[in-house]
């Protein structure tokens, strides 16, 4: 049996995770794949680096490009990162070759992937990317594979384990946001620079692989992203009292007129919805299609194992023969702006830190009611000194009303600081 040859440029944590997993199940991965698996060259930017593993017996190249133009590999893995540079380079140059290509790239698939899926239509090069979204859960299969027959409605899900353990920390031990990034950080849950976890962007890049593979795909850039520096424990605490976790959510629908609504935000969750019981560094992918009706698969995101285990699925596939659009449909459809969420209507929750003395409610009804803005519950809580924060949930709104209220509100002399608005979302309803 021929061996299926890798090349495979950064040797990072999953780089290595590839290598410990084909050694280790050799024999399984054989057996299920239909012939060996091997990684025969390599790169990375530092060859005096001591790994852990023994790569003597690898070719090494001086770039990521030069792996891709090896004439001794039957596919390219990417595990550099990084939208632009070594990894855009690389994964074009072996396209163009008509190489198959591996990535866990989200940022590259998400920015990239309507210019790369149809060079790999073109060249008749497959294009996988299962590890560049929720790490070892198998969303890119469940979307494009296992639900190829039916009509989504929606997808989308807990896509941030960073986050996601923030807000589950933040909620148990009523610290605040900083406090347990720092947290987050000593045990390498957060980067040194967290802003792409905590501010949504790699959320909205797994969203936008989810939507593209469920719709059609999408013009990042029209992606609307919001992250989770503004939550403070005390809105975990109050969502709690409610009947809700906050999670930071990217949901994709696809609209009445065809076009895909997609957003990043935290949000409010039903504790009743599946998604709600998902805490600490897991994700979960939550799908509503017409046929296959509700469905949430749930694991660990990132990491070592989890994302090798993606990466080498995917190249299991390839030496089984398996070809797969890249976009799971035989045409390649153009990206599209997301559609205006100005009109979609939602129940929101609202918290504003108000002057705590007679006549402040009727205030604060007062502007709300001339931006149409019905509210369903108020509650008081204590804050500091001659002030209360008030939580509002509201009915049913469109989403430019709630902004529009939200910004006359905090202009008012009685209210003290920005209010929070945060949209309530089941994601299976």
């Amino acid at each position: 049996m021929k061996p299926l040859r890798i090349g495979l440029a950064g040797l990072g944590t999953v780089g290595i995770g590839v290598i410990r997993l084909l050694r280790e199940n050799a024999d399984m991965i054989t057996a299920r794949a239909g012939r060996p698996i091997e990684v025969v060259a390599i790169t990375a930017r530092d060859r005096t680096r001591d790994r852990g593993v023994d790569l003597s017996a690898m070719r090494w190249h001086d770039s990521a490009t030069a792996v891709a133009q090896d004439p001794e590999i039957d596919v390219a893995v990417e595990l550099i990162g990084g939208s632009e540079g070594p990894a855009h380079d690389m994964v074009r140059t072996a396209l163009e070759r008509g190489l198959p290509v591996v990535t866990a790239n989200k940022a590259l698939v998400a920015l990239h992937g309507d210019s790369l899926s149809r060079l790999s239509a073109e060249k008749n090069a497959p294009l996988l990317f299962e590890a560049a979204v929720a790490g070892g859960i198998p969303a890119i299969k469940l979307v494009r594979e296992g639900l190829a027959a039916d009509r989504l409605l929606s997808v989308g899900g807990i896509l941030n384990g960073t986050c996601n353990y923030i807000l589950t920390e933040m909620r148990a031990t009523g610290r605040d946001f900083t406090d347990v990034l720092t947290e987050a950080q000593a045990k390498g849950y957060a980067e040194a620079e967290p802003s792409t976890d905590v501010d949504g962007w790699d959320t909205a890049h797994k969203l936008a692989i989810l939507a593209g593979l469920a719709f059609r795909p999408i013009a990042f850039d029209t992606l609307s992203v919001q992250g989770i520096r503004d939550i403070a424990a005390t809105d975990l605490k109050f969502a709690d009292e409610l009947g809700y976790r906050i999670k930071l959510l990217g949901m994709a629908r696809k609209a009445e007129n065809g076009s895909v609504a997609a957003w990043v935000r935290p949000c409010l969750v039903p504790t009743r919805a599946p998604i709600a019981a998902v805490e600490g560094v897991f994700n979960a992918v939550s799908t509503q299609g017409v046929f296959s009706g509700p469905m949430t698969i749930s694991g660990r995101g990132a990491g070592e194992g989890p994302t090798a285990s993606a990466v080498v699925a995917d190249l299991i596939d390839l030496a089984r023969g398996t070809a797969i659009p890249v976009w799971g449909t035989t045409t390649v459809p153009a990206a599209a702006d997301c559609a205006s969420l100005a009109d979609l209507n939602s129940a929101f929750y609202l918290r504003l830190n108000v002057q705590d003395r007679p006549g402040v409610m009727a205030e604060l009804t007062s502007v709300l009611r001339d931006h149409d803005v019905s509210v369903h519950f108020v509650s008081q809580h204590d804050a500091a000194t001659g002030c209360a924060d008030l939580t509002i949930i509201t009915h049913q709104v469109p989403e430019k009303a709630i902004h529009a209220a939200a910004t006359a509100l905090a202009v008012l002399p009685v209210v003290t600081g920005k209010p929070l608005v945060l949209k309530i979302e089941d994601p299976l309803a």
